[in-house]
């Protein structure tokens, strides 16, 4: 499934209405190398217009919604953990992991499959 968040407002988005942009074609193409672990997460691709990132959405038990976010241009992969409510200092998300761009979409997939499944994100 993929949403589309814009203006505060989610949606669900489906077949032609999924954005076609490369950032919307490489999350598809790691999440289809995601291992069952993940895929039982809840695994959703997310397009945040509002905070401007495209990424892949794990609703982890453990701790709630964790994203893995696409880099724009040459930014870094990053992994956050994102917040319902704000903690005490204010933020939202907090980065557990931060990687390069110079792995394949099955080492993406693999890479934060892992770092999920050690860190205790997936059951």
């Amino acid at each position: 499934m993929e949403l589309t968040i814009t203006d505060g407002i989610v949606r669900g988005v489906r077949g032609a209405d999924a954005p076609m942009t490369e950032l919307a074609i490489q999350a598809r193409t790691i999440a289809n190398f995601l291992p069952l672990p993940c895929a039982r997460a809840g695994v959703k691709i997310v397009h945040n217009a509002d905070r401007n990132y495209t990424g892949i959405r794990f609703e982890t038990k453990a701790a709630g919604p964790v994203v893995l976010e696409m880099p724009t241009g040459e930014e870094p992969y990053r992994l956050v953990q994102e917040f319902i409510d704000p903690d005490k200092s204010g933020r939202m998300e907090v980065e557990l992991r931060r990687f390069p761009q110079i792995y394949k979409p099955h080492g993406i997939a693999l890479i934060t499959a892992e770092f999920l499944r050690s860190n205790g994100f997936l059951k």
